[in-house]
């Protein structure tokens, strides 16, 4: 089968395929994401909207594409534009529980299919003095939520219920239910 594509510019995305031992080639989408509606519908759509735009219409080639945001009810909390977004971002979090959505789209063969992942993250209570720490870190920038698990994020956090990797960015065990042939026989599915 040929190379993956990965539809992201995502590197949390690169390095959980290269652990997994996955082929692929990375082609960054230029597309309109949605930034309001129903938290599971707006990952999905924009998953959607990734992988086809990388779709080279090589049927034989696989395209993945992927979008993960953060959401407490309906609110969704992207990537922040700035500093101070990323202020009221980890203020509104902090304390409380919220949702780390990833709408995963596998298109290959012909087909295209979409599933949703759902992890429920317990931030810290964070005061001032740990909020300017990670900000000061810069780690915040190109993160749904402000913030990575993987990183000193992972400070902020008191308990996950849930797929860590879905956190991260990519949840493996979604993306292994739409493209089991990602692995090949003989690897743990």
């Amino acid at each position: 089968m040929a190379p993956l594509i990965l539809a992201s510019r995502s590197p949390q995305r690169r390095a959980i395929l290269e652990q997994l031992g996955v082929e692929f080639e990375v082609q960054i989408p230029h597309v309109d994401e949605l930034e309001t509606g129903p938290p599971h519908e707006v990952a999905l759509e924009n998953a959607y909207r990734k992988a086809a735009a990388a779709a080279t219409g090589d049927i034989e080639q696989p395209v993945l594409g992927v979008d993960t945001i953060v959401s407490i009810g309906s609110r969704i909390w992207g990537k922040p534009a700035d500093e101070a977004q990323a202020i009221e971002t980890l203020r509104a979090l902090q304390g409380r529980r919220h949702a780390v959505i990833s709408g995963v789209c596998v298109i290959a063969g012909g087909s295209t299919r979409t599933a949703a992942a759902t992890t429920t993250v317990q931030f810290r209570s964070l005061d001032d003095a740990v909020i300017d720490w990670y900000l000061s870190s810069g780690e915040w920038r190109e993160r749904a939520g402000g913030y990575a698990i993987q990183g000193r994020g992972a400070a902020l956090v008191a308990s996950i219920e849930g797929d860590y990797t879905n956190v991260v960015g990519l949840p493996v065990p979604t993306l292994l239910e739409l493209a089991p042939w990602l692995l090949p026989p003989g690897r743990p599915t």
